[in-house]
């Protein structure tokens, strides 16, 4: 089998399928291949299988935007998620594309024959293949499948109940009647929460400080009307455009009027819980956005605290010991099984090597050309989303650059390009700019650098984003472009 590919993409989650797609759609001629290190298509969304995982964001947002989500439910399970992107794939025949079972364990572009060679070991078996591609493209998201992040806690060992990270969550868990104490405050751990609660005898969620939770309705009544009178398919585009707007405005609107946000969530989470609440679990010591918020679909994290089935403490742990957790202000926490939803371990690229001409080339020691393309690395793009927004938005986008690139190289009868910065361009912080999350901070020497300016800097910005990938120039003069080889040394000696 000829393993010489036009494309080669690395992970057949969201963001592979996608890409794949796009290619399909725009570039059909292309040979295109993936390599994908699970048992199955859907990345994140096979390999998380906590209670209530879903989407943290709106479906219609947060799909495909040739492939439109047409339910009225806005935040899906991740079933369905899982569904809906391997539907996708059949639709557009990716499936057929995919290699499963191998680890990607290097990736280096030879200059002499302006190829990429890939390795990757087949882990049931243990055998390693190679593949060569014209073009690369890193579809892996930026965290590690293998190890979540877990603090070294005092007494772990001692603990005797069931200690569980939800990335690993075991399969058939029974729950019913238990204790459950949830460590954690950010997007899982608000899922996982009013998900036990009805069939556990209490769940508690024990934070060291608090997050911005609020209240999404999980039903779209407008569409749900609009339908009545109007094609399904335009009903869902609108859906997508108002709900795109909404999140922009949004996130604009907290950034530049932030103690007014604040009021706002704070004020929202009160009306949920009630007048009596005890705000101190509910009000972070940050602003909107300096880290991502929660949603929760109708309240039903507010609803389980009301009923009584769960609870909220917002203190440090000083121990772990045999039947539960002992926390610095003395109170003492048993748990039957305590679910460490602590956050994830940064990651790119899945942990393979990356060089150029044998020499490695990390991608923290580099800026992203247009939030796509790698500095000073040949045909090389890795697909990042939102942080603060839907991630298919920018997925999307940027496969759509990579489509519109390949194509102005072939009319250009060119067959590398290579993004070089000016002198003095980058800066020290990461592409993911000013985001305090937790796994954002541990994760910064992993991370490509912002630069001070376009296309160099990372907007996070879905309307100037389009027209930078999408209107802009492909390249704008910072892209090397350079000819065939054989093309290149038949130049030079006419030239001669």
């Amino acid at each position: 089998m000829n393993q010489t590919y036009d494309v080669l993409i690395i992970g057949a989650g969201l963001s592979g399928v996608g890409t794949a797609c796009h290619l399909a759609r725009e570039c059909p001629t292309k040979k295109v291949g993936i390599l994908e290190r699970r048992e199955r298509i859907g990345g994140t969304w096979d390999l998380f299988q906590y209670p209530g995982i879903r989407s943290d964001t709106d479906m219609i947002s947060f799909c495909f935007k040739f492939r439109l989500w047409d339910r009225l439910k806005v935040m899906a399970d991740g079933k369905s998620l899982w569904q809906y992107i391997n539907d996708t794939a059949k639709e557009y025949g990716i499936d057929k594309k995919v290699q499963f079972g191998l680890k990607t364990t290097s990736m280096d572009w030879s200059s002499s024959e302006q190829l990429w060679t890939v390795t990757a070991t087949h882990e049931a078996t243990g055998e390693v293949k190679t593949y060569k591609a014209k073009f690369l493209v890193g579809a892996t998201g930026y965290y590690n499948y293998d190890q979540g992040y877990l603090p070294d806690f005092p007494g772990m060992d001692s603990y005797k109940g069931q200690r569980i990270h939800p990335q690993f969550w075991p399969k058939d868990l029974d729950y019913t009647g238990k204790r459950v104490v949830v460590i954690g405050s950010g997007a899982t751990a608000v899922t996982v929460v009013p998900s036990m609660a009805d069939k556990a005898a209490h769940v508690t969620m024990l934070q060291r400080s608090p997050s911005y939770v609020f209240s999404l309705p999980d039903f779209d009544a407008v569409s749900n009307v609009l339908m009545k009178f109007l094609p399904k398919s335009w009903v869902f585009g609108m859906a997508r455009k108002r709900n795109i707007l909404v999140q922009r405005c949004m996130y604009l609107a907290s950034k530049r009027w932030p103690e007014k946000a604040r009021a706002f969530l704070l004020s929202s989470v009160k009306k949920q819980l009630g007048p009596n609440a005890d705000m101190t679990h509910f009000t972070p010591r940050y602003m909107p956005w300096d880290e991502r918020l929660c949603a929760v679909p109708d309240g039903d994290l507010f609803k389980a605290i009301r009923e009584g089935k769960a609870s909220v403490v917002t203190d440090h742990i000083e121990t772990f010991n045999e039947t539960g957790l002992k926390l610095k202000s003395g109170k003492q926490l048993d748990a039957d099984i305590i679910i460490t939803a602590t956050g994830l371990q940064v990651q790119v690229l899945g942990g393979a090597q990356l060089s150029v001409d044998k020499q490695a080339r990390p991608l923290s020691t580099g800026m992203t050309y247009k939030g796509t393309l790698m500095q000073d690395i040949p045909n090389m793009a890795w697909i990042i989303g939102y942080t603060n927004a839907s991630w298919t938005l920018k997925a999307d986008i940027a496969a759509t650059y990579i489509c519109r690139l390949l194509k102005d190289m072939d009319a250009k009868g060119m067959a590398v390009a290579v993004p070089r910065a000016p002198a003095g361009e980058m800066e020290d912080d990461t592409i993911l700019g000013s985001l305090g999350s937790g796994y954002v901070q541990r994760g910064k020497s992993q991370l490509p650098r912002q630069g001070r300016n376009l296309p160099w800097r990372v907007l996070h910005h879905y309307g100037k984003d389009t027209k930078m990938l999408l209107e802009d120039p492909v390249n704008d003069g910072f892209l090397e472009y350079t000819p065939p080889r054989i093309q290149a040394t038949a130049t030079a000696a006419l030239a001669a």
